[in-house]
């Protein structure tokens, strides 16, 4: 959430009764807080306001950033008629309201432009997005829409086609720093120490409207116990232990795991680490974490070291016999593991690639000779026929034998890479694909390496 510039004076006779946000708003662009790469001089949406032209947009970013503050300057500044919807809420009555009242503003003797303002888009279905199209076509009104999640997934393209997307960033420590300072002017909190001002900008962790929010629970409360300044001793005990802002569902969510995942397959286990505690710091559940680290063994270390995937599932185990925080170390001591363990992604792509061949492919028969026969009409009729017991074979491989359906050239699934255990594997099969040669058959096992 925008607020005043430290350096704008005060509204004249604010009521104190007012939230302490609403009386720290922004009256003019000049006097936001924060989003200067968009609102700075010569910056996008700076000249969208500067044109006399107001047009369609959608404000993504966190929450507590500016974003409905923005939305009412824009109104504002073009004296348009300001219709805020709230989509959690809201539904398709308020959108033909919105329209009716577009249409009165837009036909009274005022001829007045109309803004809509839809917070939180996102949690619109489709048809209900769809329904303002025909009405941002026409002009009738301005669509204003802002979401915490990507609008790429969750705006319908047909909107969003119609409309510029501005993204704006969660505000910098110095930005808290100047609401804090800006409170102090307003006399809307005591004074307050400055380790105690430096823990509650981390505490909003970029959020203004939850910065704002404990400032007037702060308040409230050392007016109760007569403080004259607030300092980080008491700030602690009225606090309680500090929680990062965490959006379990979003994208933010996704965005860590991915960087988790990532720092894994980089091999950089301070990253891993710092994505792996972000996350359950943030109040991920660890279940969900022990279920990715299992993943992250599969896919990006594989055969390279197997023994990457049993530490994760003990690691799962560990944390279901202990829970927190104790099993988290277990967590901690797989993700370090992960990290610096020799990578492969060949058992991946090869099961990826086996798919997409047996998708595409025919239902080819199995061979004869491979086929089970356990009755003597299955053995009358060839089934098992010819099979080759391996393990009475030199070195338990049956060499020349063919395993695939008959016709079917081999695919080559497997590509066994030169790191860790597949090393050897690679040496293996280079090994048996000689010996197949040399057996009179062109065979490749697994055609690695």
């Amino acid at each position: 959430m925008a607020t005043r510039s430290a350096s704008s004076p005060p509204v004249a006779h604010a009521s104190t009764h007012q939230p302490l946000a609403e009386r720290l708003r922004p009256r003019t662009l000049g006097e936001v807080i924060g989003q200067q790469h968009v609102l700075g001089p010569g910056m996008p949406l700076r000249l969208a306001f500067e044109s006399g032209r107001p047009h369609s947009c959608i404000l993504w970013g966190p929450p507590g950033v500016g974003k409905t503050t923005i939305a009412r300057l824009m109104a504002d500044a073009f004296d348009a008629q300001f219709i805020s919807i709230s989509a959690v809420l809201g539904g398709v009555k308020d959108i033909r309201e919105a329209v009716e009242k577009a249409q009165a503003a837009r036909d009274g003797l005022m001829q007045q432009r109309t803004i809509v303002f839809v917070d939180e888009v996102h949690r619109f279905n489709k048809s209900q997005q769809d329904a303002f199209l025909p009405h941002v076509e026409s002009g009738l009104f301005t669509f204003i829409g802002a979401t915490t999640e990507n609008p790429s997934f969750e705006v319908n393209s047909a909107l969003l086609s119609r409309a510029a997307v501005y993204v704006l960033q969660p505000l910098s420590e110095e930005d808290l720093k100047q609401i804090v300072a800006l409170a102090r002017d307003e006399q809307a909190i005591p004074a307050i120490e400055s380790v105690a001002s430096d823990r509650l900008v981390a505490y909003a962790d970029g959020d203004a409207r939850r910065l704002l929010n404990t400032l007037e629970t702060l308040a409230m409360a050392a007016a109760q116990e007569k403080l004259t300044e607030i300092t980080d001793v008491w700030l602690l005990r009225v606090l309680g232990e500090r929680m990062r802002r965490y959006d379990k569902g979003g994208e933010q969510f996704y965005d860590t795991i991915s960087a988790l995942h990532k720092s894994v397959r980089g091999s950089d286990p301070d990253a891993a680490l710092y994505w792996l505690v972000r996350m359950l710091d943030g109040g991920a559940d660890p279940r969900y974490m022990a279920r990715r680290l299992v993943r992250m063994a599969s896919e990006d270390i594989g055969l390279a070291d197997p023994r990457a995937l049993r530490l994760a599932l003990d690691a799962s185990e560990v944390y279901e016999r202990l829970g927190s925080p104790e099993g988290e170390l277990a967590l901690a001591e797989c993700v370090v593991y992960l990290a610096v363990a020799p990578k492969s992604n060949a058992v991946y792509k090869a099961y990826n690639a086996a798919r997409a061949w047996v998708k595409q492919d025919g239902t080819r028969p199995v061979p004869m000779h491979l086929r089970n026969a356990p009755t003597k009409l299955m053995k009358e009729l060839d089934y098992g026929k010819g099979y080759r017991y391996a393990h009475d074979e030199e070195g338990g491989f049956a060499a020349g034998e063919n395993y695939l359906p008959e016709g079917m050239p081999a695919p080559g699934f497997y590509q066994p890479v030169e790191r860790g255990l597949e090393i050897k594997i690679a040496q293996k099969l280079r090994e048996l694909r000689v010996r197949n040669a040399a057996a009179g058959d062109g065979t490749d096992p697994g055609d690695g390496g």
